[in-house]
């Protein structure tokens, strides 16, 4: 990796983890944010029929974000061996009730319409976020074109647009988690790039198959 890339990685990751911690500190503080966030999830909460938003929530959904993700994983492995990249996703993966599970039980945050607490950050959008992004990063080279971000960014976004309306959490339960999230998948993605030797062979591999099919 370049020098540049590197310092440009840990700008972003620098970046994406101060805006959690301002987020954690105004939801632990009872801050301004906080308020704010509350007035702007109660005005949404239900306006768009369940029926609408309810499979938008499912996207983060254990049932379909992982599986994403692990066919992507196979998917590399099997055409260019990228046991590096692939392991860096997964680790993203597993970092997501690593991080999320302890983080929800110290905050205790109550839920907007659910009963009980633990609702900071959103499980279901760092799930989504990890599965399809990183599942993005992984199938990325191997695409002629540049479609596999812009379709996980979509249904990230989607996912946290969902459970917000729904009414399953917060607006800043949905952004910490995204913030969160993108630090983690900054610094996994850089332990990934190293194998870009072996993502090059694998590319060319994959485009002497095609030739000669």
């Amino acid at each position: 990796m370049r020098p540049a890339s590197r310092r440009s990685r840990a700008a972003v990751a620098a970046v994406c983890g101060a805006l959690f911690a301002l987020i954690t500190w105004q939801v632990v503080a009872h801050g301004p944010l906080r308020d704010a966030d509350e007035r702007l999830g109660r005005a949404v909460f239900r306006v768009v029929p369940d029926a609408l938003t309810q499979p938008l929530a499912d996207l983060g959904g254990m049932a379909v974000a992982p599986p994403v993700l692990a066919l992507a994983a196979g998917w590399v492995l099997w055409r260019g061996r990228e046991w590096l990249r692939a392991g860096a996703a997964l680790l993203a993966m597993a970092a997501v009730p690593a991080l999320v599970a302890p983080l929800k039980l110290l905050i205790a945050r109550p839920g907007p319409l659910e009963p009980g607490t633990g609702w900071y950050p959103s499980g279901h959008t760092a799930t989504a976020m990890v599965a399809y992004v990183a599942a993005a990063m992984l199938i990325s080279p191997y695409t002629r074109r540049r479609w596999p971000m812009p379709v996980a960014v979509v249904l990230t976004v989607a996912t946290g647009i969902g459970l917000v309306l729904r009414g399953y959490h917060w607006p800043l339960d949905v952004l910490g988690s995204w913030c969160l999230f993108g630090a983690v998948l900054v610094v996994l993605g850089s332990l990934g790039s190293g194998s870009a030797g072996v993502s090059s062979s694998g590319r060319r591999r994959s485009s002497s198959r095609t030739r000669t099919g």
